[in-house]
């Protein structure tokens, strides 16, 4: 264990909540059958799995000529993409991006590029 380890689990906090005690007979039944630790175990590794899964995303305020060059850019670096993944990985507005992809396939700048 590292000091930052240490450090870290120096300043957790403890959160109560209330389950129904079917939840908890189910929690309690993984911990009989030897899949988790304890019922704390169990809620850890469920609150680390939920952080894990959800994703914030940014926006970024851009000026449109910006957003429309790395929206290029971002199509020519990787020759196919869903709208929503330009969006999320540039941090766009997703109808911002939308609208400018319609633009540059208007303008014909996306050609052999697949959106």
């Amino acid at each position: 264990m590292t000091f930052a380890d240490h450090k870290e689990i120096k300043q957790a906090k403890t959160v109560g909540t209330k389950l129904t005690l079917r939840e908890y007979e189910e929690i309690v039944n993984l911990v009989n059958n030897g899949l988790y630790l304890s019922v704390s175990d169990f809620l850890r590794e469920s609150v680390r799995d939920k952080l894990k899964a959800t994703k914030v995303i940014k926006l970024r305020d851009i000026i449109y000529e910006d957003a429309k060059k790395e929206i290029l850019g971002y199509y020519r670096n990787y020759n196919e993409a869903y709208d929503y993944e330009v969006s999320e990985n540039l941090e766009l507005d997703y109808e911002l991006v939308c609208q400018i992809t319609e633009e540059l396939e208007q303008e014909g700048r996306l050609q052999g590029i697949k959106t």
